[in-house]
């Protein structure tokens, strides 16, 4: 498994950032729009723009997809500590020990950089592995003529050598 860097989830959270702030700008024009003198009514676009990416990150990470627009967009996905998809419930606690991670200064952030695994502070709270797909390109002689395991470029292949007949 790769673990997913420091920069790179950076730059894909702030990909998601992009998407919610549209979301909460688009959500803010509407009601503006609608009720230019409500300013109740403007007050709630940010309470609903949080709900809205709750479900955003929770909804993706637990998702086929496992990762949000900006971890698809960088080959990243957010798996267990075994690397297999994490369940809505896991998605959700990791969502909300976001919260400490930036209560600490942001601190809990920074820790992606430095740990083995790459993880940050909601990371090791909830068990999860922000994880890279990583493709290799492997090029090499025709197959083996011997029996053994080889890899033909997409899997792993079992030869074996059919029996003699003897006449």
């Amino acid at each position: 498994m790769a673990y997913a860097g420091f920069l790179r989830r950076l730059l894909a959270h702030l990909i998601d950032m992009l998407v919610i702030g549209a979301v909460g700008v688009t959500l803010g024009a509407l009601v503006i729009a609608v009720a230019p003198d409500n300013f109740t009514a403007l007050a709630n676009v940010a309470p609903v723009t949080a709900a809205i990416g709750w479900a955003y990150y929770v909804l993706f990470e637990s998702s086929p997809a496992r990762g949000t627009l900006g971890k698809i967009a960088l080959n990243l996905f957010v798996g267990d500590v075994h690397g297999d998809p994490i369940s809505y419930r896991r998605a959700a606690f990791r969502y909300l020990f976001k919260i400490f991670s930036t209560l600490l200064l942001g601190l809990g952030w920074f820790m992606a950089a430095f740990t083995p695994r790459k993880q940050a502070l909601h990371d090791v709270m909830a068990g999860t592995l922000v994880l890279r797909r990583v493709t290799y390109l492997v090029t090499g002689q025709e197959p083996p003529t011997e029996p053994g395991d080889y890899w033909d470029g997409g899997r792993w292949v079992a030869s074996v050598r059919p029996a003699e007949r003897s006449s």
